[in-house]
């Protein structure tokens, strides 16, 4: 088999737009016909400069090879331009890459992803939800409302989800990590109590935040989420600064997730010997691939650390994530964003049920995309998947803060 053809599909999930302003898909064809999707979680160029960089890679690293190489393949994008450090743009367009091999893969052996990973040591992939706005809530009070994040949490809960999460503690900047605001240690308090009380001990609760804070920031909110429990308090500084990282580890009693933006074990190696978190939330379509985050499963093994992976982008990083979560021993869940435009995207072809995900058993990714339905929805804005505020924190008037990407309007 050879690589010979790339398609690239940027795609705009339609309203409420659940996993950022685009997704971008990627489809390699090999020379024998045999196709294969992956979906590229890289976000700090814009859709149109993002599209040359995959190309590059692609041309320069992995045209004409086979796409059994991928160690190969990986070392070449890695050590692009006399580097070999982690690049996030290099590394966010292989990644996509990648996984479109193991498509290829499985689909020419007849076999599932995770069968060539080692095999399954889950059949059964326990997964998470963010709390997102019930048919009834207000779209612009829903962030700041304890009650309607209890009423979604009782929602989800019902719908067989056992962890839930949520970020209520106001915004991620530019501007790099605050003190949280005395109103923004309130309001995070009274969701924990309200989701809590809603739904008792039926759903750990995943308390999320985006590098917020200063060291004694975090340790200040974290401190006074502990009575809730939370399962885990996520990425309570900036990522690149890990051994401050570890020191709110060291005072919060609250386990310590982190990962989303981190690429290639080069960055999670730190995280795991600083003490900084136990748990790993690796974006497949960013941190490498699906065989770079196999190598940050076993390193996170030594360490007795679990596996979170990250979602918050479309269907097909999703696969990737549940054939990684089916093949390692240290997988605690799987972030999942359940949309009827995430499900049309791979036309039914993984679905949540009861709180779990079945390790897919069609061969490759196990899925079928709708091509036509992915370039139905072009985008056409100028914002990336995801940006932080450039205001600061609100201290007068307090913070309300949608996210990244914030819901378009119909």
């Amino acid at each position: 088999m050879k690589l010979q053809d790339l398609k690239i599909i940027v795609t705009a999930p339609p309203a409420p737009g659940w996993g950022g302003r685009y997704w971008i898909l990627v489809k390699l064809t090999t020379a024998c016909g045999i196709t294969g999707w992956g979906e590229c979680y890289a976000a700090s160029v814009g859709p149109v400069a993002m599209r040359a960089v995959i190309e590059d890679v692609f041309a320069r690293h992995m045209a004409g090879e086979n796409p059994e190489n991928i160690e190969l393949m990986f070392r070449r994008a890695y050590s692009s331009g006399f580097t070999q450090r982690p690049d996030l743009t290099v590394m966010g367009a292989f990644s996509g890459l990648e996984i479109a091999c193991w498509d290829i893969l499985g689909k020419a052996r007849e076999r599932p992803v995770w069968a060539m990973l080692g095999g399954c040591m889950n059949e059964r992939i326990r997964a998470y939800t963010y709390l997102y706005p019930l048919p009834q809530h207000d779209l612009d009070a829903f962030w700041t409302s304890a009650d309607m994040a209890a009423e979604a949490a009782l929602d989800a809960v019902e719908r067989g989800y056992t962890a839930i999460k949520f970020d209520p503690a106001g915004p991620y900047t530019l501007r790099g990590g605050h003190m949280p605001g005395m109103r923004d240690i309130s309001q995070s308090v009274a969701f924990c109590r309200a989701i809590r009380d809603a739904v008792g001990d039926r759903a750990d609760l995943l308390f999320g935040t985006h590098g917020q804070f200063t060291t004694a920031g975090a340790i200040r909110l974290g401190q006074a989420l502990e009575p809730f429990a939370p399962l885990w308090y996520e990425e309570p500084i900036p990522p690149d600064a890990v051994e401050e990282m570890a020191k709110v580890a060291r005072a919060v009693r609250i386990p310590i997730a982190t990962g989303e933006r981190l690429t290639t074990k080069a960055e999670f190696a730190p995280v795991l010997r600083a003490g900084a978190a136990t748990i790993l939330q690796p974006a497949l379509g960013r941190a490498g691939g699906i065989w770079e985050v196999k190598k940050i499963a076993a390193m996170a093994e030594v360490y007795n650390a679990q596996m979170a992976p990250h979602l918050y982008a479309g269907p097909v990083e999703w696969a990737a994530n549940l054939h990684l979560a089916a093949s390692i021993p240290n997988l605690l869940m799987a972030e999942t964003i359940e949309t009827p435009f995430h499900d049309g995207l791979i036309k039914g072809s993984i679905r949540v049920e009861d709180g779990f995900v079945a390790a897919p058993q069609a061969p490759g990714l196990g899925i079928e995309v709708d091509e036509e339905l992915a370039r139905a929805h072009p985008y056409a804005g100028d914002g990336l998947h995801l940006e932080m505020q450039e205001a600061p924190c609100n201290y007068v008037e307090g913070n309300s803060f949608e996210g990244g990407a914030p819901a378009p309007r119909d």
